[in-house]
């Protein structure tokens, strides 16, 4: 059925003022390193024309090591395009994370070999890490890290040091590109499945979570401290799940615990709660937990959409009790677990990403880090090449037309209308809308009370799964010398105004 929405920026009201950094990134620490991470899809795959198969298992997250993965070589953070279209999104967190960081051995000596100790998976050396800090000055980013605890630091009986953790800190603040804020290693809820030593339980989290922020606040206390950093669990869910299977982690991992086993009772507090969401899990790992898993035809959907909201929602009144005041932090954002679904590196992902974005900011306040800048198919980029995908013109146009207040819509979101508004980025009176038009087969009418200069995204030749976006109908890629294409609206008179099908469009007024 198609919608009607009547906007009346005149009767708006405030909601909050949201993080002007909101929309972040992660660079995943396998990345820095090199080594294994997701194999990427194929073009036919991404096109949607040929099917992804991976055969069933039970081995849950064991199998992520198996066929589903690759060996790369370590990102280049001295690329200039890289630099530059980093640079474009304006100030950002990065955060140099992940699974992989939790068993990451600091070799700032030289003495390994490129041999990761035992105990370890990873090793990063002094030049890497140099590129890590020389990247963030170079794009004026604030730096978040999450740090090893592995069996290669100590057992779960024995409690954790800070041997490591100060290598990284000491040489960041050395060299003039401090680490801003912390995490107590990724995702401990899955325990052992990420790297943690054997035996570890939730008891042995909240002692050493305690031990590293007590050893932050010693001595390195402008750091912020964040955490629980958890993924799934909480009575969430990837997926839609069903009766029988409710698509959370548990179907995948070992051992799992909620967010209230890491950190109640726990000493030392937080100064911004973290979790990780994802809206599923995808092809690659759908035979391992299928009830976590959705298609393709179904990411316009509002069931799907509304997981990154559900998400917040069900996090909210945790970070209101662990965290009193703070701000509320997706450490980890993005389509599917497992490297992305096959449409994320395609226009059909850009419906649910603006969703998040304006969701969020109508619910919290605080910081989405996409997963990731360029690394596998939910990078903001394509790795080694460096190519933006339509999310990475989608957010661009967020970062320079939202503005930091937000306003109530004053329309429900329903199928077609996904309206959400904030003040304009350029400081300028006046008022941003962006409406989703999530509806494949149904326009959406707008009816505007005066003249709006009008931004609209959809896929090159009407199709949601294109790699090519367009604004305006004109095609989003880069000119010569990786130019930015100019990002110009047109305008569009008072009146009403149809919104195409599977269209994302932005009205300033």
């Amino acid at each position: 059925m198609s919608q009607f929405v009547k906007l009346n920026p005149e009767q708006l009201k405030k909601l909050r003022e949201m993080n002007p950094m909101m929309m972040s990134y992660n660079v995943e620490f396998a990345e820095v390193t090199g080594g294994t991470f997701w194999k990427a899809y194929t073009p036919g795959q991404i096109a949607g024309t040929e099917e992804f198969n991976v055969t069933p298992t039970s081995e849950g997250i064991a199998a992520m090591y198996k066929d589903l993965m690759q060996v790369y070589a370590p990102i280049d953070l001295y690329n200039e395009k890289l630099r530059s279209l980093a640079k474009e999104f304006g100030p950002v967190w990065v955060r140099v994370s992940g699974t992989w960081a939790t068993k990451t051995y600091y070799d700032f000596d030289g003495t390994t070999g490129g041999k990761a100790p035992e105990g370890y998976l990873n090793v990063l050396t002094k030049e890497q890490w140099i590129g890590v800090l020389d990247f963030v000055k170079a794009i004026g980013a604030k730096l978040i890290v999450s740090v090893a605890n592995c069996p290669g630091l100590h057992s779960a009986e024995e409690p954790w040091h800070p041997a490591e953790a100060e290598k990284l800190f000491s040489l960041s603040k050395e060299y003039g590109v401090p680490i801003n804020a912390a995490e107590f290693a990724n995702e401990p809820n899955m325990m052992e499945d990420t790297g943690f030593p054997k035996g570890y339980t939730p008891e042995h989290y909240r002692r050493d979570q305690d031990l590293f922020f007590g050893w932050l606040r010693a001595n390195y206390p402008d750091c912020l401290c964040v955490g629980p950093s958890t993924t799934g669990g909480d009575n969430v869910t990837f997926g839609k799940g069903d009766a029988g299977k409710s698509g959370g982690i548990e179907q995948l991992v070992r051992n799992s615990c909620g967010c209230a086993d890491l950190m109640e009772g726990t000493k030392e507090p937080l100064d911004v709660f973290s979790y990780h969401y994802y809206n599923g899990i995808s092809e690659r790992l759908a035979s391992v937990m299928p009830a976590g898993h959705w298609q393709a035809e179904e990411a316009n959907s509002e069931p799907y959409l509304a997981t990154a909201l559900n998400f917040a929602r069900t996090y909210a009144p945790m970070r209101d009790k662990y965290c009193p005041g703070g701000e509320m932090w997706v450490t980890e954002s993005g389509d599917a677990g497992g490297g992305g679904d096959t449409w994320a590196s395609t226009y059909l992902d850009v419906l649910r990403t603006l969703n998040e974005l304006g969701g969020f900011a109508s619910i919290t306040n605080g910081v989405i880090f996409h997963n990731t800048l360029a690394s596998s198919d939910y990078g903001f980029l394509a790795r080694e090449v460096f190519d933006p995908r339509p999310n990475y013109f989608a957010v661009l146009l967020w970062n320079r037309l939202m503005g930091s207040t937000v306003y109530d819509s004053g329309e429900a979101i329903r199928e077609g209308a996904h309206v959400f508004a904030h003040s304009r980025k350029d400081g300028k009176d006046g008022v941003v809308y962006l409406i989703i038009n999530n509806s494949l087969t149904e326009a959406t009418t707008v009816e505007l009370p005066k003249e709006a200069q009008r931004y609209t995204l959809a896929g090159e030749n009407g199709k949601v799964r294109s790699t090519v976006m367009t604004l305006n109908d004109k095609p989003l890629v880069l000119g010569e010398g990786n130019a930015l294409p100019e990002m110009k609206p047109v305008t569009q008179e008072a009146g009403c105004v149809e919104l195409a099908p599977g269209t994302c469009t932005f009205f300033v007024m």
